[in-house]
């Protein structure tokens, strides 16, 4: 991308698929810059009515008609192929077109230092935990991150400091390349994204080259269970500072000492190598959200705040929204909502699910993508295999079409099928009102309901 993207030059914007997480965020920065921004979707959602809230104009369906002649830039999604109607009009009227990640990454080079936090999973939690400090501390960063988070907002915060922007980074289709980091934060790498990667050693590649982004003097924060992690600085390491973090001694940060209150609040004892640093408290339960707040820590402490501004700016922190998330406790039975789509992902969701107290667990999960079902089919029937009670959705398709490979039946045979999980019970349906028909039905007080997945499976609280 040769194009240089000035905030102080205004544009007339339209962004193609502007109800995604992402996009409406880029949308609201590009609106707040006194940009005129319009754009469209398929459907109606909550990000869309709170853009035409804010005076933004949305066409619900993609037509060659909302491509106007006057239009500076049109934006897409990688969801959006070249067959939109949008798409070609744009193409035929010589409008530049960018992606989603190209103008992230344009507007990222008007702040002198760039934030951007990667990784398979974690990115959205770990991003919200350092909007949070940046926030209280009054330092008024503009702000992208994939998901809803009440404390900053919403999924984007548009700051007056010009200094610092804080971005989370996703490697699907290599976007965070087009980002120009100063710092950056890698949670994990894992195989995900199957129908865009080739396999892990793709993916591994695609962070190396992320990190290969990072200026002179830039700093990495890496999570050292990541294998190999010397091949992936091997051509910055003279440049860059590189800090580990982990569950224990071989991290430059650490965690340890983990234990829960009455209120099922975390705590834990934070080190930096053999130094004992200080005792967290935090109201995100398991394992994962204490790496992803030493992650977060190791960060803001090397950008000179204390571990006590830390830790009093988030010891109440709620986290993003669908991050094991309560929806309500009703009649005894307690309502969560869960983002977790990758077999790592709910296994650490269930590990932290079980340090709450209740009788029984219903695991509702929704399966997200036909290609990730399929690449990562025996995970998924592991980690679902440790649950006593899940209730299989149909897979949510995303980007793609049902080719008939797979399916979320697959899934449940897989459980049912395994000896050693005989005295599970694992249900498939099709529709959510028979779903809604099974929990009402078994679920009693003192029960813990979960949903589960990327999704739309979140719907099924409007029922409960």
């Amino acid at each position: 991308m040769n194009v240089t993207f000035d905030l102080t030059k205004k544009k007339k914007v339209h962004f193609i698929g502007i109800g995604g997480i992402s996009m409406s965020a880029i949308a609201l920065i590009l609106l707040k810059n006194d940009f005129i921004v319009s754009g469209s979707d398929i459907s109606e959602n909550d990000n869309v009515k709170e853009l035409e809230g804010k005076g933004i104009k949305v066409y619900i369906g993609h037509k060659k008609e909302n491509i106007q002649s006057d239009l500076d830039i049109v934006v897409y999604s990688k969801a959006i192929h070249d067959d939109n109607e949008e798409i070609i009009e744009a193409k035929n009227k010589k409008i530049l077109l960018m992606s989603r990640s190209e103008i992230l990454g344009q507007i990222m080079t008007n702040y002198k230092e760039r934030i951007c936090i990667a990784g398979t999973h974690g990115k959205t939690t770990t991003t919200s935990l350092v909007s949070k400090v940046l926030l209280d501390k009054n330092l008024d960063p503009t702000i992208n991150v994939g998901g809803i988070v009440d404390e900053i907002g919403g999924n984007s915060h548009i700051g007056k400091d010009q200094n610092l922007f804080v971005a989370e980074a996703c490697e699907y289709t290599n976007s965070f390349l087009d980002f120009s980091p100063t710092l950056e934060v890698i949670t994990n790498i894992e195989e995900d994204h199957l129908d865009f990667f080739k396999d892990l050693n793709d993916i591994r590649e695609s962070f190396k080259k992320f990190i290969e982004l990072l200026p002179k003097n830039g700093l990495l924060v890496i999570n050292n269970k990541i294998e190999n992690i010397d091949y992936l600085v091997k051509d910055k390491k003279n440049d860059i500072k590189v800090l580990t973090y982990g569950e224990d001694e071989t991290a430059d940060y650490y965690f340890k000492n983990v234990s829960y209150d009455d209120k099922h609040y975390q705590s834990f004892d934070v080190y930096n190598k053999d130094k004992l640093i200080g005792r967290m408290r935090q109201k995100l339960i398991g394992r994962h959200n204490a790496l992803n707040f030493v992650a977060a820590l190791a960060l803001l402490l090397n950008m000179g705040f204390s571990f006590e501004e830390v830790k009093n700016s988030l010891i109440d922190f709620k986290g993003a929204r669908r991050r094991l998330q309560v929806m309500a406790i009703k009649n005894g039975i307690t309502y969560i909502d869960d983002y977790a789509h990758h077999p790592t992902e709910i296994e650490a969701s269930l590990s932290a699910l079980k340090e709450l107290k209740y009788n029984h667990l219903y695991l509702v999960f929704q399966p997200h993508t036909f290609t990730r079902t399929k690449a990562l089919y025996s995970d998924f029937v592991r980690v679902l295999s440790n649950n006593a009670i899940t209730i299989l959705a149909k897979i949510y398709p995303a980007r793609e079409k049902d080719l008939g490979i797979i399916s979320s039946k697959d899934i449940r045979d897989g459980i049912k099928l395994d000896k050693n999980n005989i005295n599970n019970i694992c249900e498939y349906y099709d529709n959510y009102e028979d779903i809604y028909k099974f929990i009402k039905d078994n679920v009693k007080s003192g029960d813990l309901v979960v949903t589960m997945g990327a999704g739309d499976i979140y719907k099924l609280h409007d029922m409960f």
